[in-house]
C-alpha cells in the first residue's frame, strides 16, 4: 500500500483552510493559461469569470487530496478499522482499491485493476463531489 497526494484533514476547518489556500494558485494558473492562449484584455475579461477560477480551485484542491492505493486485502483491513461510512464505486471483483477518508466520518473508495492514475483521478473527483463540495 502507498499514498499519493498531500491533503488530509482532521477537521472541516482544516479542509476549508486548505481550500482557501489554493485560491491564489488557481487564479495564477487561470491567468497563465489565458496568456498562453493569447487572450487579449477584452477576451480575458469576457471569458475568465469567477466560475472559471472557482472550477480551477476545485480541481486544484481535489488534485492534492491524499489517496491510499492498495490491494483489495489492504483496503478491507482499513475498512474494518474505519468507523465512518464508505461509498465504494466500481467492481468488487478486481484486485486494487483507492480510497480517501474525509474529516467528517465519510470516505469514498474506487476499485481498479490496472489503471492506478485513472482510478486516483476518478476517486479525487468523487471525494470532492461527495465530501468536500458542500463542506468548503
Amino acid at each position: 500500500m502507498h499514498t499519493v497526494g498531500s491533503f488530509e484533514f482532521e477537521s472541516s476547518a482544516e479542509a476549508r483552510e486548505a481550500y482557501e489556500s489554493v485560491g491564489p494558485a488557481a487564479q495564477t494558473v487561470v491567468r497563465e493559461v489565458a496568456k498562453a492562449m493569447s487572450f487579449d484584455r477584452a477576451e480575458y475579461d469576457d471569458r475568465v469569470t469567477g466560475d472559471v477560477v472557482e472550477t480551477a480551485r476545485d480541481a486544484l484542491f481535489a488534485s492534492l487530496l491524499s489517496v491510499a492505493v492498495g490491494s483489495r486485502e489492504a483496503y478491507e483491513k482499513w475498512r474494518d478499522e474505519y468507523e465512518g461510512e464508505v461509498t465504494e464505486i466500481g467492481n468488487e471483483n478486481v484486485d486494487n482499491v483507492v480510497w480517501h477518508a474525509g474529516p467528517e466520518g465519510e470516505a469514498v473508495a474506487a476499485t481498479f485493476q490496472n489503471e492506478e492514475e485513472a482510478a486516483v483521478a476518478t476517486l479525487r473527483r468523487q471525494a470532492f463531489g461527495r465530501i468536500y463540495r458542500e463542506l468548503v
